[in-house]
């Protein structure tokens, strides 16, 4: 099982390349999504619980509300909206617009204040 600390570090990585504005929009999607992944992930190894998938991040979480207690929903909603809604208009096509790059991180936000919480 990977570490409270792997996953966070994993996290770091991943927000440098979001961050960056020197790389292309789709790439810091991509990067963002993999970072809030791996935040979950870290909130989760704080438990002993391992989602290990992003496919997993509701049904883990569903199964383990102690990690987020009341904003359990409100974490793997604001993830699923990045996963299926708006990463795949970058990722697989070049269907998204500004409000959509916008939106990435207004998720990201969300899910890092409940992290932020949980890892305190």
């Amino acid at each position: 099982m990977t570490t409270q600390a792997a996953h966070f570090s994993q996290y770091e990585d991943f927000r440098k390349g979001a961050d960056l504005e020197a790389n292309p929009p789709q790439l810091r999607v991509e990067s963002m999504f993999l970072a809030v992944f791996h935040l979950i992930d870290a909130c989760a190894a704080k438990r002993n619980v391992h989602i290990g998938k992003h496919k997993n991040v509701r049904r883990e979480l569903d199964a383990n509300p102690s990690i987020f207690g009341p904003r359990t929903k409100d974490v793997w909603s604001a993830f699923q909206d990045i996963e299926s809604r708006l990463r795949p208009k970058f990722v697989y096509g070049r269907s998204w617009r500004k409000e959509d790059f916008e939106a990435v991180f207004v998720l990201a936000a969300r899910i890092e204040e409940a992290c932020g919480e949980v890892l305190r």
